[in-house]
C-alpha cells in the first residue's frame, strides 16, 4: 500500500491512502520516517509521525507496513539503551553521529550474535503455545524462549545459534524462533492475575516502613519542581529488590539521564553483587527528542517489562515523568483537532492512564511461572498543584500515593515524602510478611512512630506560640524524639552509604530511637530533669 502526503500539521500527516487499519505502522516521506495511523476517513488517513517532521513536503510518498507499531523481543535487551521506538541509541550514534537524524531503522537486538541455546524439549514432544522450549544465558539471567506454535517438534537446536535463524520446527512446518515482535499497545497474555502480597523493598526507610509497596503494585510520586522526584526514582531503580529494572526517561532533561547512565555503569546491585546495568533496560526520550515518540515510549517500555515478567521474573518499571507523557498526548490531540477536556488534555486521558496502570500486577504466566510487574511513576504537576488532571487521573488507579512536599524539600529533608498526606493501600497485605521475615514488632513500632509524628505535629503549633521552652518536659521530650525520627530515620542521603537501608537496618534504627524515647519517658516520670535525661 502506497500513497502521498496531502497535508502536514506538526507531527501529524494526512495521506491519500486506503486499505489501512487503525494503528497500522507506516513509513512517511523520502526519509522513511516511522508513523502510526491514528484516524481513518473515507479516502484519507491521518498518521502520527514519531520523528521530527521538519523538511517533510507535500506529495512525498507514504508506504504501509501492514502491521501495528511493535517492539522486538528476544535475548540482548538487557543493558540496552533505546529511544521511544526501541532503536538502540549506541548503534544509532555510530551510524548518525551525536545528533540523531530521522528515518534510520535499526533493529533493537543483534540478530547476528551467536548465543548458546539449552533446549528443555526434545524431538517428538508435543508442545502448545506458551510452553518453554529452552533458554539462553543472558548475563546472570536465564532468558527463556517460548513457543508461539502448537504441535509436535520435528527438530530443535542444541548449542550455538543466532536469532536470524530458527531454533526448531514443528511437524506442520511452523518455525520456532528465538525472538518475535509484539504490538506495544496490546498487553501480553497470561493465565490469571494474582493478588499482590509480598513487599517490594526499595531501600528507602520512609517508603518501606511507613508506606510499603507490594510487588505488582502501582505507585505515583507527584511533586513540584525541586522536590527530588528524579533522584528518588533513580535511588529506587538502583536498590529495589527486583530482578529486572526498566527505566523510562520520558521528556526529562538530557543531563539527568546522562548522570543516571554514569551511575548505573559503575554501581553494584546490593542484592546480587552484579553491575546495575546488567539487570537494567533504559528507554530514553529526552525533552529535545520528538514529542510523538515520547507518547509511545512508555508503551515500548512496558511491553519489554511484560516480556521479562512472562519468564517468571520480578520486574520494576519506572517512568519519569507521566506529566511529560500527558503533555505529548495533549499536543498530539491538539494537532488532530480533537475536542479538548480539562486544561486542554484529551477527554480520554484518564482511560489511557488506567489501561496503562492495569498492565502492572502479579500474574501466573502461560507456562505456569509466577512473575510480577511493579510500577513507580513520577508526576510533575505544574506549580505543585495536585488537583490538576494528570495527578487526579492517576489517583483513581494507583495503589500508593507518595506526595513529595515542597516545604520539606526547602528544609533539605529528602526524600521529601509528606508523611501525613501520603498513603499505601498495600500496607495491610505486606506488613504480615515483614512481621514474619524481619521482626514481629514491625507493626507495633510502625503504630508508635505514626502516633509520635501526629502528636508532634499538634504540639508544633503550640511551640510556635509559647516557644519550645514554654512546653512541659514530656512535650519537649516528644519533640526531641520526633525530631530524631524525622532527621535521622526518615531522611536519607542519596549520595552516601545511607542511600540503601535493608529492612533489618530500618527496623533496628527505628527501634533504637523508640527505645531511647521510652527510657527517657520513664526517667521523667521518676522525677529526673529533662536536661539530665538528654545527657544519658
Amino acid at each position: 500500500m502506497t500513497g502521498k502526503i496531502k497535508g502536514i500539521s506538526g507531527p501529524t500527516v494526512s495521506v491519500d491512502m486506503t486499505g489501512l487499519k487503525l494503528y497500522d505502522r507506516v513509513y512517511v516521506g523520502h526519509s522513511m520516517l516511522t508513523g502510526e495511523v491514528v484516524r481513518l476517513e473515507k479516502a484519507m488517513a491521518v498518521v502520527q509521525v514519531y520523528e521530527d517532521t521538519r523538511g517533510l513536503g507535500i506529495g512525498e510518498p507514504v508506504k504501509g507496513v501492514g502491521m501495528l507499531l511493535t517492539v522486538r523481543l528476544g535475548p540482548g535487551l538487557l543493558s540496552g539503551m533505546f529511544d521511544g521506538l526501541q532503536r538502540p541509541l549506541k548503534r544509532l550514534k555510530e551510524d548518525t553521529g551525536v545528533f540523531i537524524t530521522g528515518g534510520k531503522e535499526i533493529y533493537a537486538i543483534d540478530y547476528m550474535k551467536n548465543w548458546k541455546f539449552y533446549p528443555l524439549k526434545k524431538r517428538g514432544e508435543d508442545i502448545k503455545i506458551g510452553d518453554v522450549l529452552g533458554y539462553i544465558e543472558e548475563g546472570a539471567f536465564k532468558h527463556f524462549i517460548y513457543s508461539h506454535h502448537s504441535g509436535r517438534i520435528k527438530w530443535i537446536t542444541d548449542g550455538d545459534c543466532s536469532l536470524n535463524e530458527a531454533i526448531g520446527e514443528v511437524e506442520d512446518g511452523s518455525m520456532l524462533l528465538g525472538c518475535h515482535e509484539w504490538p506495544v499497545r496490546m498487553p501480553r497474555p497470561y493465565k490469571r492475575k494474582l493478588s499482590p502480597s509480598k513487599p517490594l523493598i526499595t531501600g528507602q526507610r520512609c517508603i518501606d516502613f511507613l508506606f510499603p509497596i507490594a510487588r505488582g503494585g502501582t505507585v505515583i510520586m507527584p511533586g513540584g519542581f525541586g522536590t527530588g522526584k528524579t533522584i528518588l526514582e533513580q535511588s529506587i531503580a538502583k536498590f529495589a529488590d527486583v530482578d529486572i529494572v526498566v527505566y523510562v526517561g520520558c521528556g526529562e532533561r538530557g543531563n539527568e539521564i546522562a548522570e543516571l547512565i554514569d551511575d548505573f555503569a559503575t554501581l553494584t546491585d546490593p542484592w546480587t553483587g552484579m553491575g546495575l546495568m546488567e539487570r537494567t533496560i533504559l528507554v530514553v526520550n529526552t525533552s529535545n527528542m520528538p514529542v510523538a515518540a515520547r507518547e509511545a515510549s512508555i508503551y515500548t517500555a512496558v511491553t519489554m517489562a511484560e516480556y521479562y515478567r512472562d519468564m517468571g521474573y520480578h520486574v520494576l518499571l519506572l517512568a519519569d515523568s507521566l506529566s511529560r507523557w500527558a503533555e505529548a498526548l495533549r499536543e498530539i490531540s491538539s494537532s488532530l483537532e480533537e475536542m479538548p477536556g480539562e486544561e486542554g488534555y484529551p477527554t480520554y486521558l484518564a482511560s489511557r492512564l488506567s489501561s496503562f496502570f492495569e498492565r502492572a500486577g502479579v500474574v501466573e504466566t502461560l507456562s505456569g511461572k509466577v512473575g510480577s510487574l511493579s510500577m513507580v511513576l513520577s508526576v510533575s504537576p505544574p506549580g505543585g498543584d495536585f488537583t490538576e488532571p494528570v495527578t487526579q487521573a492517576c489517583l483513581r488507579t494507583a495503589g500508593a500515593f507518595l506526595m513529595l512536599d515542597t516545604s520539606l524539600a526547602h528544609k533539605r529533608h529528602f526524600p521529601a515524602i509528606n508523611y501525613f498526606q501520603s498513603y499505601s493501600l498495600y500496607a495491610k497485605d505486606v506488613i504480615p510478611n515483614f512481621k514474619e521475615r524481619v521482626s514481629s514488632q514491625w507493626e507495633e513500632l510502625l503504630n508508635r512512630c505514626r502516633e509520635m509524628l501526629h502528636r508532634e505535629d499538634a504540639l508544633r503549633e503550640v511551640a510556635e506560640v509559647v516557644g519550645i521552652e514554654g512546653l512541659q518536659d514530656a512535650d519537649r521530650l516528644l519533640m526531641k524524639a520526633s525530631g530524631m525520627i524525622r532527621l535521622e530515620f526518615l531522611c536519607q542521603n542519596a549520595y552516601t552509604d545511607d542511600a540503601f537501608s535493608s529492612p533489618e537496618r530500618t527496623i533496628s534504627k527505628i527501634a533504637e530511637i523508640l527505645k531511647f524515647y521510652g527510657h527517657a519517658e520513664e526517667m521523667l516520670k521518676h522525677g529526673v530533669p529533662l536536661d539530665e535525661v538528654l545527657k544519658q
